[in-house]
């Protein structure tokens, strides 16, 4: 009987629970429910964001500076402008969902 024990507990000892799989690696998603979680990651939202403020920036500049500067921005100009970061974001949180897919 103590050998049965011995290896029911040996066996399952390697085994990795449910929470421990999911926590070992970069999230994955198959269903659409697991998006936030892989764009939530903190590594993977360090780095569009990263991306979001540089190109975002740089779109900023090459669209509005010129307005801003001259101090005729309005209202749209500055609601355009905040958009204009919305773009590198989705884009890249589009790439990292891209290589995170899980195949079925």
């Amino acid at each position: 009987m103590n050998e049965i024990a011995q290896v029911t507990v040996a066996s399952s000892a390697g085994a990795p629970t449910a929470s421990e799989s999911r926590s070992s690696g970069p999230p994955t998603w198959s269903n659409w429910h697991e998006i936030p979680r892989v764009v939530r990651y903190p590594p993977y939202l360090k780095k569009t964001v990263r991306i979001t403020l540089i190109v975002g920036s740089l779109l900023f500049f090459i669209n509005h500076l010129d307005e801003v500067l001259r101090g005729q921005a309005t209202l749209a100009v500055w609601i355009k402008g905040a958009l204009t970061y919305l773009v590198p974001f989705c884009v890249a949180n589009m790439g990292v969902l891209i290589a995170a897919r899980k195949e079925s």
